[in-house]
């Protein structure tokens, strides 16, 4: 790839409101930065793209997706979060070889690439050995996308290590750290990923927030995430253990009491909604709303492709429908009218970029088309009938693209995508995921709806 790239002539929507949107705009790339935006930009010596009719936007943001179960995609299309943890977390995760952890961390993060999303959380509750750790590593790595590395913990017995567990992360949580993350500067940074109040003993807990801290990682945890699980005011108790803070992303939060609120704005706690899974598993209805009224700007995430789609046009939609939803729903029953705060197609877009980097700690580098920052851009195809005509280009991409409309994904300033075809080649990865996932369906206990393989 030549070291200038020169987009040309797109819808431009920086999602940087000094910049705003540029109809017919360019967007300048030298090496892996973003170094002009603006309706018209000299650069006699780039390679130009033409982008002339096309949407160009900041890659997507996914701050939370269990991407090792990437092998067992579509296994629990029917479940709830309580089937779930029996299926996948006491099923699947236990047979889980590093091999099948490699593999589902790279073509799970290709799926990501195609479909726009330039930055992932991994957040990876599968260190079942070291080896499989360095296995989820080395998939991200080979795909190039940016990411963060979320070290959970091992899932080889549900009672051990999430009921009432007394099992505390693997120590070779410090050897990944300054094995592959001694520095905060590359391409893939590190956080910690922790079960939290009722999954585990408050002593394992205090030791988990501790041990990030230590290590200076972020820290991602589930909370308020439906019957069981949304029962254990876990915020509260992070509260009285005075572990609450800043380097804190609080995922669902779907049933949160007014005071737990009140403690995420207070200590600076962030917050990911995975809307489609909430809507769909029974976590709760996404707390779009109460978020953004405390000014938490709420990311999105995918969570588990296991029981829904792996990319953010779905998340997107799903937040917008939910929350407008819940808010109309009052406004009947009072017999007013909407609020002019009703969440909008901008806001959702938002909630998807720079929020997202904003939550997992990117925002510096990645979220905006804004000069100085790295170079993750997607182009958007404005000429399939699904899209045309091109009136308002944020609720194109909103509500009205898809996938098959990703043309032009950008990472870093390396194209990973052109034309509509991904630039990997994954023909053996390809055979690896369909050898996985045959060993991994042939040892757990199988569904009777599942395909039944063909007669020899």
């Amino acid at each position: 790839m030549p070291d200038r790239l020169l987009l040309r002539g797109g819808y431009v929507v920086s999602v940087d409101p000094e910049i705003g949107d540029i109809n017919g705009g360019d967007v300048l790339i030298e090496g892996d930065t973003i170094t002009a935006v603006a309706p018209k930009v000299e650069a006699t010596d780039a390679e130009v793209i033409d982008v002339t009719g096309d949407v160009v936007i900041p890659g997507f943001i996914d701050s939370h997706r269990h991407t090792w179960e990437t092998s067992i995609r579509g296994t629990a299309p029917n479940a709830t979060l309580d089937d779930y943890f029996g299926i996948v977390l006491d099923g699947f995760a236990r047979v889980y070889r590093p091999e099948d952890v490699y593999v589902a961390n790279y073509m799970g993060a290709l799926e990501c690439i195609n479909a726009g999303v330039t930055t992932l959380l991994d957040w990876s509750h599968i260190q079942n050995t070291p080896d499989h750790s360095d296995q989820a590593i080395r998939g991200l790595q080979e795909t190039g996308i940016r990411s963060v590395f979320a070290y959970g913990f091992p899932n080889t017995s549900l009672a051990d290590w999430w009921y009432n567990s007394s099992l505390k992360t693997p120590d070779d949580v410090r050897r990944v750290r300054e094995t592959y993350f001694s520095s905060d500067d590359g391409l893939i940074t590190m956080a910690l990923a922790t079960r939290g109040p009722g999954f585990t003993q408050p002593d394992v807990v205090k030791y988990e927030w501790e041990l990030a801290r230590e290590l200076d990682l972020p820290i991602t945890v589930h909370v308020g995430m439906g019957r069981v699980a949304g029962r254990f005011s876990m915020v509260s108790q992070l509260n009285e253990l005075g572990l609450l803070g800043p380097d804190t992303t609080y995922i669902h939060s779907c049933y949160l009491s007014e005071e737990e609120w009140k403690l995420v704005a207070d200590t600076g706690g962030k917050v990911s909604i995975a809307a489609q899974v909430e809507l769909q598993m029974g976590h709760g209805c996404p707390p779009t709303l109460r978020a953004r009224e405390l000014d938490l700007r709420p990311s999105l995430s995918v969570d588990v492709v296991t029981t829904v789609p792996g990319d953010m046009f779905t998340e997107m939609r799903a937040m917008f429908g939910s929350e407008r939803f819940g808010v109309n729903a009052e406004c009947w029953t009072a017999d007013v009218d909407a609020p002019d705060t009703m969440l909008t197609a901008r806001d959702v877009l938002k909630a998807a970029t720079i929020d997202g980097a904003y939550v997992c700690g990117l925002e510096d580098r990645t979220g905006s088309l804004t000069p100085g920052k790295k170079a993750d851009v997607v182009v958007i195809d404005g000429k399939s009938p699904n899209v045309l005509p091109i009136v308002d280009p944020v609720a194109t991409v909103v509500l009205c693209a898809d996938v098959s409309n990703v043309d032009t994904v950008i990472i870093d300033g390396k194209i990973h995508k052109q034309n509509g075809r991904l630039v990997a080649d994954f023909d053996r990865q390809r055979v690896l995921l369909d050898e996985s996932r045959d060993f991994l369906i042939g040892n757990v206990e199988r569904d009777p709806n599942w395909m039944v393989p063909p007669a020899v």
